[in-house]
């Protein structure tokens, strides 16, 4: 499903406005809404936010992500800023949107605003799930950030500090209101379900943080390890390992549903979006099912997922056991496993004594089929041969008709 992405701006919890990105599906209407909130100093457009909005839109879910005040390019300034003023933005970005008959029923937040979606919860009654990413445990843990800083924001009332490469002032007023937040209180009474992932190694926020907000919920909870990702998410296989674990989590308490096919396409619309223009790596979506395409890094792609010829070769393979397994069952013989291994590789037409004489080299797919049960051999023979009648092989052997026109 392609991601529109629209660009929007509402009033914050002060006036100022906030930049925000809506990305929903191109056609229909969302089947749910989300908004994400961003780590401490970052912006909505980091790594981690665009992949889990765009996983999310393929499922049918929009995704509202904004700037919180002073931050990225919304108004505002940061040092006037603290942790309620952020919980107050996201409370002011579900207004904008039940404003727009689009109520959200889901909260995404990373690192800082893991903790932040937590507390917005409690004042959002309609919100159904939250999910956290690299969050900490209770709002003060960014102070550690601050060092030797603290002692002059103590002493001067605001200090300025660079942060992520950049320069921000943080004053006193900030730490006290960090140091007064009664997370725990707001875990434990959560009342919705609550998904935590983060990193073991993660250097920022530590992962006894995860274990404490784990402990403090009530179920339904869950935790995933985002293995050796960092804080960030800065590589595209943890971004997209940790938005597929969100939106797989998230479609049962949202409810979705897969879109209808439509007329003339029982099975559907199988749609390949471009997920990486410097790279290969292609989103392919066919209905409530999401897989990814790429090539091989040899070949300047990122291999995070099927070359194209691979997916081929798991349509022959899938359709086969498929093939296989429903004449069994028909026959009623004792299989009881299938396994087909399937390699694919280009030939010289002159090497294949069965195909029909012409030059260059030909497409050849080598089907290896495991059968186990206590089949005799007329019975593996039959289903040998009844490999040969599976639907894509009889379309890769046959003349299929691609037809192409652009979009209008």
């Amino acid at each position: 499903m392609r991601v529109i992405s629209e660009r929007e701006q509402f009033p914050g919890h002060d006036g100022n406005q906030l930049a925000a990105r809506f990305d929903r599906p191109e056609v229909g209407e969302p089947q749910a809404v989300a908004i994400f909130a961003h780590c401490f100093t970052c912006t909505k457009d980091i790594l981690a936010a665009k992949r889990i909005a765009a996983r999310l839109v393929s499922r049918g879910v929009a995704v509202l992500r904004f700037d919180f005040t002073g931050l990225g390019h919304s108004e505002g300034e940061f040092a006037n800023t603290h942790f309620s003023s952020n919980v107050d933005d996201l409370v002011a970005a579900a207004k904008h949107l039940e404003g727009r008959g689009l109520s959200p029923s889901l909260l995404v937040g990373h690192s800082l605003g893991g903790a932040a979606v937590i507390a917005a919860a409690e004042r959002l009654p309609g919100v159904k799930a939250v999910a956290t990413v690299g969050a900490p445990y209770a709002p003060a843990h960014v102070v550690h950030n601050f060092g030797s800083n603290l002692d002059v924001i103590e002493r001067e009332g605001e200090a300025e500090l660079v942060l992520a490469g950049r320069p921000f002032t943080i004053r006193k007023a900030f730490i006290e209101d960090l140091q007064s937040q009664r997370q725990h209180e707001r875990i434990e009474n959560l009342g919705r379900p609550l998904l935590v992932l983060h990193a073991p190694n993660d250097e920022t926020v530590e992962i006894e943080n995860a274990s404490a907000i784990f402990t403090a919920a009530r179920h339904p909870r869950s935790f995933v390890s985002l293995d050796d990702a960092d804080h960030l998410l800065t590589r595209p296989q943890d971004a997209e390992y940790a938005a597929e674990v969100i939106v797989g989590w998230a479609s049962r308490y949202l409810g979705l549903e897969a879109p209808k096919p439509p007329a003339g396409a029982p099975e559907g619309v199988t749609r390949v979006s471009e997920a990486d223009p410097a790279g290969f790596r292609q989103d392919v979506v066919a209905g409530a099912h999401h897989l990814l395409a790429d090539e091989p890094l040899s070949y300047g792609g990122t291999n995070l997922g099927f070359t194209p010829y691979q997916l081929l070769a798991a349509a022959l393979g899938s359709c086969t056991a498929m093939t296989v397994r429903s004449y069994a069952r028909r026959k009623k013989l004792p299989l009881d496993d299938v396994t087909v291994d399937v390699s694919h590789d280009k030939i010289h037409a002159k090497d294949c004594g069965e195909c029909e004489a012409t030059s260059g080299k030909i497409d050849h797919f080598e089907r290896v089929l495991f059968l186990t049960g206590d089949l005799d051999q007329e019975a593996r023979d039959k289903l040998l041969a009844i490999a040969d009648l599976c639907p894509v092989h009889l379309t890769l052997e046959g003349k299929a008709r691609v037809v192409t026109r652009l979009a209008d």
